[in-house]
């Protein structure tokens, strides 16, 4: 043994397949997966299972089966590990089908696409990266930004309103944090539509970087053999990359140029594809990903960007300043902004508001060394606007109520880009910037 990796040497001419479990007849919680071959009749497999009871000279003998987790409406309202063993004290599963965790993704000729817009309720996302049915949007920032807030959030808000059911793989973070979700989704009364499967930071690398399949393999399940909508959510995408750089480690593989394990982009691609919408029923992905130093150009991360249609940027500086949420809106994208998806009224809305915050930080600069009072009548017009636009654009959120002390509130698509357009027309200019810190839409705070 070598951490995660068993050396098994095995007899006769059968030789497993790639992927097979191996497990010991005496003590059935060994789990191996074969994972490569060595030289001569040597396997070298990922302990999935406890390594305290793995010792030198063990019989252990081939499944002939993946790794398979249970699948079907039993499994909603509940909390499972990878190997699809009950986690929240209700009790095990009745007569459950299971279905293996791999899987190649759907064929090309039934893959589908719409253009019908998920509405989130928080203002900043849905206005200047919304995202739609099938999409895939992701949540980039470094350590304690609110990355998970945010999506504990979203995930509330339209999985609320959502008719099908939701998938939660928690993927190398904080147990702390997965306990708290749960809670929070038996307080807010959805829990019965979601299931949730953690491999967090505590277990070992072999199932953080297995955790991703087989939440995959459920929201698969629920596209193609119940037909319904899926919301698939994961917190943290890069961990499962730092997992699998783990194992290649400890495998001895030959690392990329920049220190990532060389198939890196291979199964990000494996994992990302499989979470497509078909002509059954569609998967609409949340992801985090977290950017080690703050470094957006890291290879790890670049990989996973590449695969979203939505990219939000959370920002440091911003949240130092006391602003949540804290998105950074012009380093953030999304494809979706497109007339034809989103309509006239919010694309020309929306590319009036990217301009003018351009502008703002042109005059930010430009007031830091001379004063704002040095600038012209209609620079400075412009500089006020922009700052109670970046204020309307704070939200109380539902989940941070009892730290924050302020009620949360879900604003209507429609609603933000009416108030924004009026924010920039001048209808707000007589009103003090700070009234607009932490609302909801500006009807409900009686400013319009």
């Amino acid at each position: 043994m070598r951490g995660q990796i068993v050396e098994v040497r095995f007899e006769g001419t059968g030789v497993p397949e790639f992927l097979d479990i191996l497990t010991s007849p005496q003590k059935p919680e060994v789990k191996l997966e074969v994972f490569a071959y060595g030289e001569g009749q040597t396997l070298f497999c990922l302990s999935l299972g406890p390594a305290g009871v793995i010792h030198r000279d063990m019989e252990v003998v081939n499944t002939q089966k993946p790794l398979a987790v249970p699948v079907g409406n039993q499994v909603l309202g509940r909390v499972i590990n990878l190997f699809g063993v009950p986690q929240d004290g209700l009790g095990p599963f009745n007569e459950v089908k299971y279905n293996q965790i791999y899987s190649d993704g759907p064929t090309y000729n039934i893959v589908k696409t719409t253009a019908e817009i998920v509405e989130t309720g928080i203002k900043q996302i849905d206005f200047f990266t919304p995202f739609v049915k099938g999409g895939k949007i992701g949540f980039i920032g470094g350590a304690g930004v609110g990355k998970t807030v945010l999506m504990t959030e979203l995930l509330r808000n339209i999985t609320f309103s959502h008719q099908g059911v939701s998938v939660f793989a928690g993927i190398g973070e904080r147990i702390r944090e997965g306990k708290e979700l749960w809670e929070s989704l038996k307080r807010s009364g959805v829990i019965s539509k979601i299931v949730l499967l953690f491999g967090q930071m505590n277990e070992n690398a072999a199932i953080r970087f297995r955790i991703g399949a087989a939440a995959a393999t459920l929201a698969e399940y629920f596209r193609d053999e119940e037909k319904k909508d899926v919301l698939f959510f994961a917190d943290n995408v890069f961990r499962f990359v730092q997992a699998g750089n783990e194992v290649a480690t400890i495998l001895g593989q030959i690392p990329s140029e920049l220190g990532y394990q060389a198939t890196l982009e291979t199964e990000i691609s494996k994992f990302e594809n499989r979470l497509v919408s078909t002509e059954n029923g569609s998967i609409t992905s949340v992801q985090t990903v977290y950017v080690p130093a703050d470094e957006l150009s890291d290879p790890g991360v670049a990989a996973i960007m590449g695969h979203l249609d939505s990219v939000l940027v959370l920002s440091r500086s911003i949240s130092a300043r006391g602003r949540y949420p804290p998105i950074d809106v012009l380093r953030s994208s999304s494809t979706i902004i497109n007339r034809k998806i989103i309509g006239d009224v919010h694309y020309d809305t929306v590319t009036q508001a990217l301009e003018m915050l351009n502008n703002f930080e042109r005059l930010t600069r430009f007031a830091a060394i001379v004063g704002e009072a040095e600038l012209s009548a209609a620079d400075r017009l412009q500089f006020n606007r922009s700052k109670k636009l970046i204020n309307y654009m704070t939200q109380p959120f539902f989940t941070t109520e009892a730290q924050t002390g302020r009620r949360g509130v879900f604003v209507a698509r429609e609603k933000t880009v009416n108030d924004i357009a009026k924010i920039m027309l001048g209808m707000l200019d007589d009103v003090p910037e700070e009234k607009l810190l932490y609302i909801g839409s500006l009807s409900d705070a009686g400013l319009a």
